[in-house]
């Protein structure tokens, strides 16, 4: 049965690769001397950086090619679909659509942003490195805090996604929602403390699952709707949208607010700039797995929001449960819901993991730098940065106690704040490649062929459009909420540099030899070395 299913996979995976030119299933082994197109040009040839960050030094790069295609295919399908959209459609209806086109086209110039920095210079610091290369250490800080917070948010929100999830079967309903985030918690943070190679498998198999499952839905959810099929109490077509209030139903200033939880679902878009630092062969392969990226983000979430709203009427679905589930369950189609839950469930772990993972990376990155507590340096056995995930995962603990105490609240209110985090870092993102810009304007830099459509109005554009999701947030209740407790993070933030400005590091940027380019992979020997030259603990 197993060799059925992972088969079942690959055969789905294929025809994705076919479809949209996703790259999913790329032999590993492709010389690197191969030719690309501009739009996914390798950038071999290019000036490669003259500096690298110390940040990077202790990491064995373990992950493949097919590992980077299908993290960056998983930071961009996570709990916002599989379990935010639910509720979103419920609140605002068709018009959902319109939202998620809008912030998918500014989360691609986003990552394309970050692509370019990425391809010249990878580095596991990824955004946290390049601010501090382009911005010093009070915009390193900036930008690693924020991103924390938009991650150790997910982290909770993930967590909140899995017990909901867990919750469906009725046999679970007595456990109580805490045990299960909990438990959730706790798998994840030890799968995080084994070697990359093995995060890399498990997020592979993970993105490949939510990836077949999106496909398989919106397959029967065309089939529905071709055919009229009865799906619940109502017949899938377009009735669904012109009898129940039309494409607004709620009006457009709802759809306008519920923009900060589109943000949210795209969220972890930029993970592939993280993965980078650890893949083998970065310049060769983030070109074809950032490009496809847009493709992606219109087929799944444009395409299955839309097909969503033309299988059910808006009021069918619910924030307590996945809309896909809610489909499959109205079929009428035996087990069919239960199926459905337990993939969507791995959608949830797969987000989980993939916080878990960036955050230890980030916070090595500041611990390094002297902004960031020193347990956050340490690297196990594994040159894993396991104090880091330590900490991310202690954090996970409030959404427990957030899962105990408000259990139907915990999801929206945990995810209005992540969507706060994720603007900052995307914010943070653009700026540093603003001031990447002027430094090639003066001839400092060399712009690698691989680069950001439009910059540098696009960057203002976007800065503009995140400003803008943010400040949306005054007209929802609940949103001023999100925004006041945001400001309580502002200040802690500036009161932690006030804090920390003496002890920072400022020789974090090493001068490195461009006759003498480092090597794509460390043997295991060589990390080991290097994460002790540069433990925290060492650092005068």
């Amino acid at each position: 049965m197993a060799c059925i299913y992972y088969g079942n996979i690959a055969v789905i995976l294929r025809i994705l690769h076919r479809a949209i030119g996703a790259g999913i299933c790329q032999p590993e082994d492709r010389k690197k001397g191969a030719s690309m197109t501009t739009s996914s040009t390798s950038d071999a040839t290019s000036k490669p950086a003259s500096t690298r960050d110390a940040g990077d030094s202790g990491y064995a790069k373990d992950l493949k090619p097919r590992h980077i295609q299908m993290i960056a295919i998983g930071g961009s399908i996570g709990t916002g679909l599989f379990l935010g959209a639910g509720g979103r459609l419920a609140q605002g209806g068709a018009g959902l659509t319109i939202a998620y086109a809008v912030c998918g086209v500014f989360a691609f110039l986003m990552v394309r942003a970050l692509g370019e920095l990425a391809i010249r210079r990878p580095s596991s610091g990824a955004f946290v490195s390049y601010a501090r290369e382009f911005l010093g250490e009070k915009g390193a800080y900036v930008t690693g805090w924020l991103f924390f917070l938009d991650w150790s948010t997910t982290v909770m929100a993930d967590i909140t996604a899995v017990a909901v999830y867990f919750h469906y079967w009725k046999s679970l309903q007595v456990v109580p929602q805490w045990v299960l985030a909990l438990g959730a918690l706790i798998l994840v943070f030890v799968m995080n403390l084994m070697s990359v190679k093995l995060f890399g498998e498990a997020e592979f198999w993970f993105a490949a699952i939510k990836v077949a499952t999106i496909l398989i839905f919106m397959v029967v959810a065309i089939w529905a709707i071709v055919t009229g099929a009865p799906v619940g109490s109502s017949h899938a077509g377009l009735a669904n949208i012109t009898a129940n209030g039309g494409f607004f139903p709620e009006g457009f200033p709802i759809v306008f607010a519920l923009t900060l939880g589109v943000v949210f679902a795209f969220g972890g878009t930029e993970m592939v700039g993280v993965a980078a630092g650890e893949a083998g062969d970065a310049r060769r392969i983030l070109p074809k797995a950032i490009n496809s990226m847009i493709i992606r983000i219109f087929v799944f979430y444009v395409g299955s929001v839309a097909l969503m709203s033309l299988v059910l009427p808006y009021t069918a679905y619910s924030s307590n449960e996945s809309p896909f589930v809610t489909f499959f369950a109205g079929l009428g189609v035996p087990y069919a819901g239960s199926i459905i839950q337990v993939v969507v469930l791995t959608a949830a772990l797969s987000s989980l993991n993939a916080g878990l993972y960036a955050t230890g990376r980030t916070l090595r990155s500041l611990a390094l730098a002297g902004s960031g507590p020193k347990i956050a340096g340490v690297m196990n056995k594994h040159h894993v940065p396991a104090g880091g995930i330590a900490i991310t995962a202690a954090l996970g603990l409030l959404g427990v106690v957030l899962n105990a105490l408000l259990p139907s609240d915990a999801f929206d209110i945990i995810m209005n704040l992540a969507g706060i985090g994720i603007a900052g870092t995307w914010s943070a993102i653009l700026v540093t490649h603003l001031a990447f810009l002027r430094r090639v304007r003066e001839g400092k830099e060399t712009r690698p062929s691989y680069r950001m459509p439009g910059a540098p109005f696009t960057n203002y554009l976007s800065l503009a459009f995140f400003v803008i999701v943010v400040v949306s947030n005054l007209v929802s209740t609940s949103g001023r909420w999100t925004l006041a407790l945001f400001a309580v993070v502002v200040v802690a933030m500036v009161v932690g540099w006030y804090a920390v400005r003496g002890r920072i590091n400022d020789q974090m940027m090493e001068s490195i030899d461009l006759a003498d380019d480092q090597p794509d992979v460390l043997t295991p020997e060589e990390a080991a070395r290097d994460a002790a030259k540069f433990e925290v603990g060492d650092r005068q």
